[in-house]
């Protein structure tokens, strides 16, 4: 008799892995079928999605034979005329023609008529009026010191930027260990640091500490410095607040070189509200980029949501993502504000609790639709990028692949983790910690799904809120860091600031962030010069001299993060999934998890020290400490003997084997199996 043959389940593999969802599989077929629909939309027969996403390379400037080409997309406009120093700003000499279908060309002949750093804006005549406006797809904008007004600025150097990485490919399927960066803020001077500084001082100093990868943060230009980059007005333009294209280029070639990925914040959320600078209204009317009427503003940002729906949207942005990727060689992305985009109440004040709030009318499916263009497109590119969504929301599939019923990403940021440490620290008091909660946001994620863990951001960093050092020990960081003064309030954040940072980075997912200066506990808020604080550049800089003084405690908290970093490198901790937890327990403060092959174990109590934690190991052994936060030369109390090997014994039935260690309050340890000598 034939055996009955074994029907093949057809559903999604979402649906397969997290069996909570299937009241939703039509939601998520649907998804799926809107994406495809979508692309086979856009797309004309045998053209790939790369070369749809070639805007860039047909509007803007562009050199031909005999001169110049500008084209500009405008279907609202009525007359467009360009303009600059080359023509003496002439509002009538150089008219350009309507194509049909949005589209506007100029001709101007004679290649030396538009010269290096030649200044023009578009002069658009519509409904509106008439306007001097940037073109949409300038590459380098400038201000002028004198009236203060943004231009489009032409980039043609003599001798065009080499690149030199051509060897480089960020390794496969390597956790990345990310630095979070500002270029602006990155020198010590009260100043705007440059992409030139941030070579040759920052990369150095990021690539020693065990980092592998850079995230630098408002690169697409914007006219107000203090907007820490998220009020975007030109997005082919590379910020000229720290200098030129070519300058990021050399940043970007040096970072590979040093064996360094990196990834653009890219703001694709929204965009600044701003005419004279911006994208709004552009062709005079409100629709062409964003949402009309009161949907086109974002109650919280006062900025303009784009509308995702729109074809020539999707083809602006797209094209935005396939730039970056060739033009500049960054490695990937962080989608910032993705749950804006997600949701048509853009999250504010939402609490998602329940499944069916993913799927409900209130989400924007054509910006889901567009996430997963963004996703497909950026491999199609670039095949090893990485892609990261800043989603508070933590929408099922997101980090799943398009095929398995997901949008394409690879890491969500795991933003429950920093919210719980400042509440935490406001609310608790030592002693009186929430283990167990503290657990659960260290494992919350979708089944095969990938987080970034991280402790702190900017953020958490910004005016208004407090670094978690600054949290810790509050004005006693101005007069109690110093090595040589004992200094309890001190102590006690050092301790905490080190135990923090170990558990997020040993259990909290598989890439872990850390904002630029954190690592060593850096004093103070983050407070760019406006008009509040009488344009102060005074908290936007990094003092790295306190790190490298050699009289402070933050340089100890700075050899604790290399130490930690290049732990988790070496024995890849981060591939290692999900932490088992092998002791939980909220009187005694103690956590307890595995990873790889190594026990992380964690006294948070303030004052009641271990001297005989039982830890069942789960392989049978001996056992040795391989890191200590109690460690000297990281600011403790060198009360953990690391040459101590802990042999594995039976001490409960029901706890199986395992050995006792003397763990000090507020203190974590690292241990692992002591390997064999053949």
């Amino acid at each position: 008799m034939e055996k009955p043959v074994k029907k093949r389940d057809t559903r999604l593999k979402i649906l397969l892995d997290d069996p909570s969802l299937a009241p939703y599989e039509g939601d998520l077929n649907a998804r799926v079928q809107r994406y495809k629909a979508r692309k086979k939309q856009l797309l004309a027969p045998g053209q790939t999605l790369s070369e749809f996403a070639s805007g860039h390379l047909y509007y803007g400037f562009h050199k031909e034979k005999g001169g110049w080409v500008y084209r500009e997309w405008a279907p609202g406009a009525t007359a467009m005329h360009l303009v600059g120093d080359f023509n003496n700003w002439n509002r009538e000499s150089h008219p350009m023609t309507s194509l049909g279908n949005g589209d506007w060309e100029i001709h101007i002949p004679g290649v030396r008529t538009l010269r290096h750093l030649s200044r023009v804006k578009v002069c658009v005549t519509s409904p509106r009026g008439t306007e001097d406006r940037i073109p949409l797809y300038a590459t380098y904008v400038t201000q002028d010191k004198t009236t203060n007004s943004f231009s489009a600025t032409i980039w043609n150097p003599r001798k065009t930027f080499e690149w030199t990485d051509e060897k480089f490919r960020p390794k496969k399927n390597v956790p990345p260990l990310i630095y979070e960066a500002h270029v602006g803020m990155a020198t010590e001077e009260e100043r705007v640091g440059t992409y030139l500084e941030f070579m040759r001082d920052m990369l150095p100093r990021i690539k020693r500490d065990g980092y592998n990868t850079v995230q630098l943060m408002a690169i697409m230009e914007h006219p107000y410095y203090a907007s820490f980059g998220y009020q975007v007005s030109n997005f082919f333009a590379a910020s000229s607040w720290y200098g030129t294209p070519d300058d990021l280029k050399a940043l970007i070639n040096e970072a590979h070189r040093l064996g360094l990925s990196v990834l653009l914040d890219i703001v694709h959320s929204h965009a600044v509200k701003n005419t004279a600078e911006g994208i709004n209204c552009f062709d005079g009317t409100e629709y062409q980029f964003f949402h009309s009427g009161a949907k086109g503003d974002h109650p919280a940002w006062g900025s303009k949501c784009f509308d995702y729906s729109r074809t020539g949207v999707l083809h602006f942005l797209l094209s935005n993502v396939r730039f970056w990727l060739e033009e500049y060689h960054f490695d990937g992305f962080r989608f910032d504000g993705v749950t804006s985009m997600l949701y048509h109440d853009h999250g504010l004040g939402t609490a998602f609790v329940s499944p069916a709030q993913y799927f409900s009318m209130n989400t924007d499916v054509d910006a889901v639709t567009y996430l997963m263009l963004a996703s497909d497109l950026a491999r199609e590119v670039k095949k090893d990028c990485v892609l990261i969504a800043e989603d508070m929301s933590a929408m099922p599939g997101m980090c799943r692949p398009i095929k398995d019923g997901g949008i394409g990403f690879d890491y969500r940021l795991s933003m429950g983790l920093p919210d719980f440490f400042i509440k935490t620290i406001k609310e608790k008091q030592d002693g009186h910690w929430e283990i167990s909660k503290l657990y659960w946001e260290l494992i919350a994620r979708r089944p095969g799904e990938k987080v970034i863990a991280y402790a702190e951001s900017h953020d958490q960093a910004l005016v208004g809120d407090k670094t978690i050092m600054f949290r810790l020990a509050d004005k006693e960081m101005y007069w109690g860091m110093d090595r040589a003064d004992p200094n309890v309030l001190v102590e006690r954040a050092v301790a905490l600031h080190k135990m923090i940072r170990l558990v997020t980075i040993g259990g909290g997912g598989e890439g872990y962030l850390n904002f630029m200066g954190n690592e060593f506990g850096h004093p103070e808020w983050i407070d760019f010069p406006r008009e509040g604080n009488g344009w102060s550049f005074k908290h936007a800089r990094r003092l790295w001299s306190l790190a490298d003084n050699g009289f402070l405690r933050y340089e100890l908290l700075g050899n604790f993060d290399k130490a930690m970093v290049g732990l988790i490198k070496k024995y890849d901790v981060l591939d290692g999934g999900m932490p088992y937890c092998m002791r939980q327990h909220e009187a005694d403060q103690i956590l307890v998890f595995e990873k790889q092959g190594c026990i992380f174990a964690f006294n948070f109590h303030p004052t009641n020290s271990q001297p005989g934690l039982f830890i069942n190991a789960r392989e049978h052994g001996d056992y040795q400490v391989i890191l200590s936060s109690d460690d000297k030369c990281f600011g403790g109390y060198d009360r953990i003997d690391k040459s101590v090997v802990y042999h594995t014994w039976s001490h409960d039935p029901q706890l199986g084997d395992g050995f006792a260690i003397y763990l000090p309050a507020r203190t974590a340890v690292v241990l692992r199996k002591v390997e064999e000598k053949k």
